[in-house]
Parts: C-alpha cells; structure tokens; sequence
C-alpha cells in the first residue's frame, strides 16, 4: 500500500548578514539541520527577500550595509510575524533593548556557539509550531465560543482568533506578546518567574537573556495599560516575576 503520507515542507532561513564567512557557517550548519536558507548581504536586499520569500524564521545582523538591522527588523516585522533572532558583534544593553522593542525574538551576540544558535531556532520554530497546531484543534473540535475565551479582570483573550481586548477594546499584540499573556492569564493572580516564563513561552531553559522576557513585558504594558508607571493588569512581583490581576479597574 502506498504512503499517502506527505512529507513535511522544509522550513526555510532568512540569513541576512555582510560578512561572507558567517554566512557560510550558518548556511553549512542549517542545512545539515535540514532548513533550507536564503542570504542577503545587505539590509535592503534583506527586507526585499523576506517580503518576497516570506521565509519561517530570520536571523538578522545588526551592523549591515545600506538598512542597519533595527530598521530592517522594524520593517519586516511590519509585513510578517515571523521569528526574527538578531545577530551582533555589540554586546552593549542599548542594542539588545532596541532590537526586542523593534519585535525581535531573541539576540545572540557574536562569536555564537554554533549549537546555542541551532537551539534556539528550533526552539523558536516549535513555538511556531506549537501555535499553529492548537489553533488548528481548536478550530477542528468547534468549541463553543466561551470555551475559547479567557477572562481575568480587564483582560480577555480569545484563543480562537488571536485577539485581546483590554476592558473590551481589541489591542495588537505580537504572537510572542499574546503568548506571554496568554501563559499568565491561566494562572490568573499567580506570580511566574521570568526563567519559567523563557522557557514555556520561548521555548529553551538555559538559552538566553532574560531581559528578554522583561522587554517584552514592557512592551505589552505600552499597549494594555492607561499608565504603564502604576500598571494594573500586568503586575511585577520585584525580584521574583510577573502575575495577571484579577481585579477589575473602577
């Protein structure tokens, strides 16, 4: 009997980098991974390759010639929501602040452990994944409406269409932004590290900055809080991590 079974797409690798041996690295070990890769040399070619291509994950340099790599992330992340890794020689905070604020997923400073680098875009590309696979048996089951919603204080979520309101408004947020609260608001009122938060949300333990975490939670709090100074849905707890209250606003 025939195997009626398809196989399974190659996901493919945006690698947008002017240094020619870099891109050789990552070519050699992506493929060996079994991604498939696409190269730019500069930024513009970079942001025209991706609207182009519309590859699953990027990794993109910050010192390119023509674009710099915060524009060309700001820009694609316009068009795409597709994960997007920085790549950079600078290990100054400024840099890494930038780039998360601008939608990057995650940072890697240069020279990268070749098997750090692999980790963390597999991680990224399960994540993927692993959205795409719980929207899909969402929709296939046809729950009811409330099953697919949830409501802590001013904050809803419905998982069936991606979308938050905040006291009934719809706000846009990131597949990665949705997710942090998305994590947090099933545990309503119950504080999550921000090590627990890298690993479910993002999808690695040991890998990576947790300021990561941190810069997104400030991101979300521009969009979902009227005074982002005294929040009153997405809570810190100092030195410890983030909640969800419960409480509704007056």
């Amino acid at each position: 009997m025939e195997n009626l079974i398809k196989a399974k797409p190659k996901r493919t690798i945006l690698i947008v980098d002017d240094e020619q041996p870099i891109v050789d690295i990552l070519v050699y070990n992506l493929q060996k991974e079994g991604y498939e890769t696409i190269e730019a040399n500069d930024g513009e070619e970079g942001i025209q390759l991706a609207l182009d291509k519309k590859p699953d994950l990027v990794l993109l340099d910050i010192m390119l010639p023509k674009i710099d790599g915060l524009s060309v992330c700001k820009r694609i992340r316009q068009s795409l929501n597709v994960p997007i890794l920085m790549l950079s020689a600078k290990d100054e905070e400024i840099d890494k602040i930038l780039g998360l604020e601008l939608g990057a997923d995650d940072y890697v400073t240069k020279p990268f452990s070749v098997r750090e680098l692999m980790a963390r875009v597999k991680a990224n590309l399960r994540k993927v994944d692993m959205n795409a696979e719980n929207y899909g048996e969402v929709k296939q089951e046809q729950e009811v409406q409330e099953g697919n919603v949830i409501s802590v204080g001013d904050l809803s979520l419905n998982l069936d269409k991606f979308e938050v309101k905040v006291r009934g408004e719809v706000v846009d947020l990131t597949l990665r932004e949705f997710e942090v609260l998305k994590y947090l608001a099933k545990q309503p009122g119950q504080v999550i590290t921000r090590e627990i938060l890298l690993e479910k949300v993002w999808g690695y333990e040991y890998y990576g900055d947790i300021r990561t975490v941190d810069v997104t939670v400030r991101r979300i709090r521009e969009k979902i809080e009227k005074d982002t100074s005294t929040p009153r849905i997405l809570m810190t707890k100092r030195s410890v991590g983030y909640y969800i209250s419960t409480q509704k606003s007056k």
